[in-house]
């Protein structure tokens, strides 16, 4: 008889957050009980606790790994190339988060369970992400490309877009993946040449290949 299986600390928590996850997106809040994602895993409550305190802490830390994983595709798109193209990027990258994690977007960004609510301190840990947002229009206003105006105005109404575009893509109401992908292009399209400083100045090479 083999020797039971055993988790290091990070690999338990990876998959008691992925468990909770998947129950969250296919079965919904009433199946988030500590007990059930314990059972999913094949571990006990006790280690539930141990790791994330109680419910809450289990559900902040999904929270707040979501906006980690969202906080590394940002990182990885460019900062020093045309400041537009960098800027659609991480529009891009918000939907390949979203597209990759559908149950912790809606935690991330809606209230699933409505005895959920992040803390202040939770907001200040993931402010990072939208101020990532908010430098990359900066440099557009910087560079000229986008007309002189508070970067934070423009980063709220383009957080908005994306935010409305993956709800809507996580539902279905895009079309297949062809189709809402080119969705997003137009729109993200759209939005940058409407905040140009000189509209249609700048043309993109998905534009110049139509």
């Amino acid at each position: 008889m083999g020797r039971p299986r055993t988790r290091d600390y990070d690999e338990l928590r990876r998959e008691l957050l992925t468990a909770a996850g998947r129950l969250l997106a296919e079965e919904g809040p009433h199946a988030m009980s500590t007990r059930r994602v314990a059972h999913e895993v094949g571990t006990s409550t006790t280690a539930v606790y141990n790791l994330f305190g109680d419910k809450s802490g289990l559900l902040r830390a999904m929270f707040l790994d979501g906006f980690a994983a969202l906080e590394a595709r940002f990182a990885r798109v460019p900062v020093d190339g045309d400041p537009e193209a960098d800027l659609l990027a991480l529009g891009h990258a918000y939907r390949a988060a979203a597209r990759a994690n559908p149950h912790r977007y809606d935690l991330m960004f809606g209230r699933p369970i409505a005895d959920f609510r992040p803390d202040e301190a939770d907001l200040a840990r993931i402010q990072g992400t939208f101020d990532s947002l908010v430098r990359a229009v900066e440099r557009c206003v910087a560079a000229g490309r986008f007309a002189p105006t508070d970067p934070y105005d423009t980063a709220t109404h383009l957080s908005a877009l994306v935010h409305g575009l993956a709800g809507l893509e996580l539902r279905g109401a895009l079309g297949d993946e062809e189709r809402a992908e080119r969705q997003w292009r137009v729109a993200l399209e759209a939005a940058c040449r409407g905040h140009r400083a000189t509209p249609g100045a700048v043309v993109s090479a998905a534009d110049a290949s139509d």
